[in-house]
């Protein structure tokens, strides 16, 4: 049988991808002497890579007594690295170039620095480059691109760009290289301006240079220049592939414009794994957990196995929506099918358990985890501060420390707040030290965060020092300092820095005026405080909330002005009924011995709540302040017939940079009667001293 007829019949061979015929044909071409035939081995070699026999079409090749043919070497080249076999296009690749006869020619190139770029071989592929401008293949536009291209998935954007913008001639690969550059490095708006001048240049976008351009209008979140793109595609009949098509399910998705992302998600006539992700997460970012609930059952249905992407994105908007019914199922899902639960969906987890109040679940997945990674630790820490429990958060910090694990901006951050609720001065200033050492003391959230719990601790020079080394002052940090001042009896201070602040750039806020008030009250300046209250309503424009009318009538209480503040409670009805503010009032009423006015109050608070033990107890002092022995006695009974309690007090020390609490009547502490002792030592001697004194 002749060379022809072998050729012809494995073409069909290859077509049908028939192996067992293929097998045949290579065994007739060998008995009939041809294994040194170009044409044949060409075609075999495409057989064998297409039936995944890789092995075999390289036997093919080693076969060929002396292959002389470029295009034999080419077309293996292409093959390896079309099956991402890029380590065996680089070994054959170094063969061919120490060839005695053969030169790489402008069809080998594209191939090594693809195999360049898909290994991360910069390196390599800067020799490769160096070899086409010696061999003068830098003028052919492909291997141009290919050079562009490698360099743009080593992450080496410098290099790619500066021979984009050498190069006379570019084609699309390579205006879709270059944009993709500047998309990974994060500068979506120039990946935007390459994509309207590549256009403008007459130059046609493919299916990549558009669903680059698309995921850079996701990212900026500019749903206009988004849907403009959308529009020429559908002016020019262009085609949405599912690349396309999940691109743009995802722009609308993050730009809150669902019902194109249902849309365009709709007519997709094969949904992909990354479509269905994108459609997940865009009703996940608005917490709509049962839409996403809808879809994850719809997916599984339709046999599109879920992924980690696809459990972050349905665990946070369980998180967004507290649903932590569904959470649980998810956890439980990712356990029943061994869905590898990777960080994110870890971190996940402990999130929507903590945002949920399941403390307990959350510690669980936390201890199944690795402890090399720094946001889970963050994601604990931020989770007891958030749930209130701080000594939880400094304990876990101590132990994110011991692990080895490095904080960060966010860590310091958020321990800095655990530090200011309970007024640890000493964590604080080892936190500071800690802070130094990482060089974060120039990082202003960081250096914020420090400043407030400074003054929230009491250390005013601390605060002020701080404070004074901030680089930019915003209004937070203002606030911060005036409520320093203001809270430790430093009034005069306190206003002054907020003069200073209202002729800076910052401009104060509701918290602001909040603290220069407080400042009034702590040091009975009430025309001040009811002047500054008079300025942030009328010149500032802002609406009072509940927090500043407590503030304004916890200015007038302690200053004994009780009936006037409780004609404004009376005149303002949106604040009439509320409880706090009643709360306030009372507080007040004892401490000036308004009994009148604070029986009035306690009816209305009574009426409200009347399981609140703490009115009864206010109500209690009250009479016992104004000598009302019998009415004391009464409200305390009725306690003890309602079954009110009171809560527990709760103290705390810190000893040795260790915050130690005390509840009172707990006597669980390992040294509780040696703490007893000591405190009746005291009190022994606190008696002693005050005979003395008299």
């Amino acid at each position: 049988m002749d060379y022809t007829r072998l050729l012809a019949l494995l073409r069909v061979s290859n077509n049908s991808r028939s192996l067992k015929q293929g097998k045949l044909i290579h065994q007739k071409v060998i008995t009939s002497g041809l294994q040194n035939n170009i044409a044949l081995c060409k075609d075999l070699i495409k057989l064998y890579f297409s039936c995944h026999l890789f092995e075999s079409a390289k036997l093919v090749f080693h076969s060929v007594q002396n292959p002389l043919d470029i295009s034999l070497w080419n077309g293996l080249m292409a093959a390896y690295t079309k099956n991402f076999l890029f380590t065996e296009a680089l070994e054959l690749f170094e063969k061919l170039f120490h060839h005695p006869y053969l030169h790489p020619d402008s069809y080998t190139y594209p191939s090594v620095l693809k195999a360049c770029g898909g290994l991360g071989r910069g390196d390599y592929g800067q020799m490769a480059h160096t070899h086409v401008i010696k061999s003068g293949n830098l003028v052919d536009v492909v291997v141009g691109s290919s050079i562009v291209g490698m360099y743009a998935k080593c992450d080496m954007f410098g290099s790619a760009m500066q021979l984009f913008d050498e190069m006379p001639e570019r084609d699309v690969a390579c205006w879709n290289s270059v944009i993709s550059c500047y998309y990974h490095s994060g500068q979506c708006e120039k990946a935007l301006e390459l994509f309207e001048e590549m256009k403008g240049l007459g130059f046609e976008p493919d299916s990549v240079t558009v669903t680059t351009a698309i995921a850079s209008c996701a990212r900026l979140l500019d749903l206009e220049r988004g849907k403009r793109i959308h529009n020429e595609l559908s002016k020019r009949g262009f085609v949405l592939d599912g690349f396309v098509s999940a691109a743009l399910v995802d722009m609308y998705g993050k730009c809150g414009c669902l019902e194109m992302a249902v849309e365009v998600f709709g007519i997709m006539p094969t949904k992909s794994l990354v479509a269905w992700n994108s459609i997940i997460a865009g009703y996940s970012l608005v917490g709509d957990s049962n839409s996403c609930i809808e879809l994850f059952l719809r997916m599984i249905e339709e046999g599109v196995k879920p992924t980690s992407t696809t459990l972050s994105s349905l665990l946070m908007a369980c998180s967004r929506s507290a649903n932590l019914q569904f959470g649980k199922f998810l956890h439980g899902y990712t356990i029943r099918n061994s869905v590898e639960a990777d960080i994110y969906v870890s971190n996940s987890l402990i999130e929507l358990y903590f945002k949920c109040g399941s403390v307990a679940s959350a510690e669980n997945v936390f201890k199944k985890m690795p402890r090399s990674n720094v946001v889970a630790w963050n994601l604990m820490i931020a989770g007891y501060v958030s749930s209130g429990s701080y000594f939880e958060a400094l304990s876990i910090f101590n132990d994110m420390e011991e692990a080895g694990v490095k904080p960060d901006a966010f860590t310091y951050t958020t321990i800095l707040t655990a530090c200011s609720r309970l007024a640890a001065l000493e964590q604080g200033k080892e936190i500071h030290k800690c802070i130094v050492e990482s060089k974060l003391e120039f990082n202003e959230i960081v250096m914020g965060a420090l400043l407030d719990m400074y003054a929230k601790c009491g250390a005013v020079h601390e605060a002020l020092h701080v404070f004074k080394e901030l680089p930019n002052k915003d209004h937070v940090s203002w606030t911060s300092m005036i409520t320093a001042y203001g809270t430790h009896g430093q009034a005069v201070d306190a206003l002054n820095l907020f003069k200073e602040m209202q002729q800076s750039n910052s401009k104060p806020d509701r918290v602001t005026f909040l603290a220069v008030m407080s400042a009034c009250s702590h040091a009975g300046l009430v025309d001040e405080g009811l002047n500054y209250f008079d300025l942030m309503v009328k010149d500032y424009d802002i609406k009072p909330t509940f927090e500043d009318y407590s503030c304004l009538l916890d200015l007038l209480g302690r200053a004994g002005r009780l009936h006037e503040a409780y004609g404004i409670v009376q005149r303002i009805p949106r604040i009439r009924d509320d409880v706090g503010l009643l709360s306030t009032l009372f507080s007040a009423c004892r401490l000036h011995g308004k009994t009148e006015l604070g029986e009035e109050i306690a009816r209305l608070l009574i009426e409200k709540d009347p399981d609140d033990p703490s009115t009864y107890i206010v109500l209690a002092n009250l009479y016992s302040s104004v000598k009302r022995w019998d009415d004391a006695r009464k409200v305390r009974l009725k306690m003890k017939e309602l079954g009110l309690k009171k809560n527990p007090g709760c103290s705390w020390i810190e000893v040795g940079k260790r915050i130690q609490p005390f509840f009172v009547e707990d006597n669980s502490h390992p040294e509780a009667e040696l703490v007893d002792d000591c405190l009746m030592s005291l009190s022994v001697h606190m008696a002693k001293d005050e005979l003395d004194a008299g």
